[in-house]
């Protein structure tokens, strides 16, 4: 992991101390609300339905136990809204059929990052002096600014992985943070970087996607996308380059936010992102970006060409930990003594939540946080602080975030295997449905969210209630399932095999059930987003309609056929039949949750 030398403690202390005196000037009233939120949002406040969330930094999802154990801190000590805020939350969601509004815990969000939904603002500055005690932030987390920089949660350990991305993303990370002339853009910016043989960060649907890779002459450089996203009009981004010498990224990025920051409509919301620039301009667009790299290499590009020196100082705190401890020798026997039943259950975590390693005698193992009763990627204070001790234990000290929002442990021991599911499973963090069908993306949605058009965490609850059985899980094989509660897409629908959105209709909770999307992976194909396949369902139809479509898969397919694979060769139309069979007779959708803009932080994940 990076380690933060003393410059950048340094600034994010001062600019905790900075935050501070901004926040304090805002509750005495010298600073107005609106100088204010621009300031706050890009430290990670918003202020959502109830109660403001923050969102933590995680640069490419990397996580020390140490961090972990001031995260749960946070939500056990901070995460908790007065009695009244909470009494109002409950009583208002109860209207909408939420039964229980869950305080004290962090949530895992798909960039990587950890998000708290009940601090009380006036603790804010508190919080923000907590985290840079252990070199976290909310810097650059919201506003409209470049955002977290996401890659593989198995960067630096995947047998597959070409080049390691994280020194890169660092680079990066450090040249856009606080970057002057970039601070205040159209609309967010988002960034992801991969260097593997599969896609694992999803890059075909950022702002920028970048893929390392090595020329004809083993050279390293990127392979540059511009212009994808998701939101109401979901785009795949185009290639720009082919390959860029690695040495010039920042030159080449400072290009296309430069040209993005110059010519991106500022007037209009929905039309704000670099992919809607990107589409109407096409070639022009991509003529511009190449005039103005060409002007930063002729006037001002040597000083942000990377030496080689400076990508050899970062790179050098991404090696493998030198000391890897071992579970306790008594540990080991478990394997020996499993029940039938048990030993079971633990070959199907091999399968499904343990991953080869770039070190044969190392594992990488994803700690299920898709759980009956808990929101997709929700873990309690009690949870973050036992998983610091699995990470201390079993992970040479480190964890990471995935963007499918689970925990991911880097560093272990092939040996200490069994020990670990015996821990995780008392944890309830042993799960073996990596992967499968409960394995799902989900928002917040309106439970949390002030943008949200519908609850995206009951359906998340439903689907996860009615697909208990592990032995039907595994004969379904994998499923990316996708929950959004509205077209920002925090949810990620468009990417899902399944994909299943929120909308206002006739004042109610509906959704649109889309299939066939793609995040670009193996399992998945080429990035595409799916298409919905009929009219929108009541939320009392939704988890049948997704058992109608696993139903289908089931007549439909054929030996060792993936559902995403089905689906193509099919086509929807009998999918859609099914889906449509299950509507009730009764339409009675829920109430739909309603907000104006004007009056939400729309710079949503």
């Amino acid at each position: 992991m990076y380690q933060y030398t003393d410059f950048d403690r340094q600034f994010i202390h001062q600019r905790a101390a900075q935050y501070r005196d901004q926040l304090e000037r805002n509750l005495s009233g010298e600073l107005k609300e609106d100088e204010f939120r621009p300031l706050r949002l890009q430290n990670g406040w918003y202020v959502q339905r109830y109660a403001p969330m923050l969102r933590v930094a995680v640069p490419y999802g990397e996580l020390a136990s140490h961090q972990l154990r001031v995260l749960a801190q946070i939500a056990r000590d901070f995460d908790q809204p007065s009695a009244a805020v909470y009494q109002h939350a409950s009583e208002s969601q109860a209207e909408f059929g939420t039964s229980h509004l869950p305080v004290g815990y962090g949530h895992f969000s798909t960039r990587q990052n950890v998000q708290f939904n009940w601090i009380p603002l006036e603790k804010s500055a508190d919080v923000m002096d907590l985290l840079a005690t252990v070199d976290l932030h909310g810097i650059q987390t919201s506003g409209n600014c470049i955002r977290n920089i996401t890659s593989d949660a198995l960067a630096g350990i995947a047998p597959d992985e070409l080049i390691d991305p994280r020194p890169y993303a660092e680079i990066m990370r450090q040249w856009s943070t606080l970057h002057p002339e970039f601070a205040f853009l159209p609309r967010k910016f988002k960034i992801a970087i991969n260097g593997a043989a599969e896609d694992r960060a999803a890059v075909s649907w950022h702002d920028v996607g970048l893929h390392l890779r090595r020329d004809a002459l083993g050279q390293v450089g990127f392979k540059v996308l511009v212009g994808g996203g998701m939101g109401r009009t979901p785009m795949i981004a185009s290639t720009l380059r082919e390959f860029l010498p690695w040495n010039q990224i920042l030159n080449y990025l400072e290009a296309v936010v430069r040209v993005y920051n110059r010519f991106g409509r500022r007037d209009n919301l929905y039309k704000a992102r670099i992919k809607i620039l990107v589409k109407a301009e096409g070639q022009r667009f991509v003529d511009e970006v190449e005039a103005e790299y060409q002007d930063i290499l002729a006037h001002d590009g040597a000083a942000h060409a990377i030496p080689q020196a400076e990508l050899d100082r970062v790179a050098a705190h991404f090696q493998p930990p030198v000391n890897l401890f071992s579970a306790a020798a008594e540990d080991q026997a478990y394997a020996a003594e499993l029940s039938p039943k048990d030993a079971a259950d633990y070959q199907r975590w091999l399968l499904q939540n343990v991953r080869a390693h770039k070190n044969p005698a190392l594992r990488a193992v994803t700690l299920s946080f898709k759980r009956l009763g808990h929101a997709p990627g929700d873990a309690t204070a009690d949870q973050l602080d036992a998983a610091a001790d699995l990470a201390d234990r079993f992970s040479a000290g480190e964890a990471r975030v995935t963007h499918e929002q689970n925990l991911l442990l880097p560093w272990v021991a092939e040996h200490d295997l069994p020990a670990l599911w015996h821990a995780a499973r008392r944890l309830g963090v042993a799960k073996a449905n990596i992967g499968l069908l409960t394995d799902m993306i989900t928002c917040p949605g309106g439970d949390l969210c002030a943008l949200a058009n519908a609850r995206s965490l009951p359906l998340a609850q439903a689907v996860t209630e009615r697909f208990q059985d592990l032995d039907e899980l595994f004969d379904i094989g994998p499923v990316d399932l996708h929950i959004s509660g509205c077209m920002n897409s925090c949810g990620h629908h468009h990417t899902g095999h399944i994909g299943i959105l929120g909308v206002d209709k006739d004042g109610r909770e509906w959704y649109q059930i889309s299939l066939g999307g793609s995040d670009g992976s193996h399992l998945s194909g080429a990035a595409v987003p799916g298409k919905v396949i009929g009219p929108s369902f009541a939320a009392s139809e939704v988890t049948d309609v997704v058992e109608a479509l696993i139903d289908s898969y089931r007549v439909y397919r054929k030996a060792g056929e993936t559902f995403i694979d089905c689906v193509r060769r099919v086509g929807a139309d009998p999918f859609k039949l099914a889906a449509n069979a299950v509507r009730h007779e009764t339409r009675d959708g829920g109430r739909v949750l309603h907000v104006h803009l004007a009056t939400a932080d729309a710079a949503t994940d």
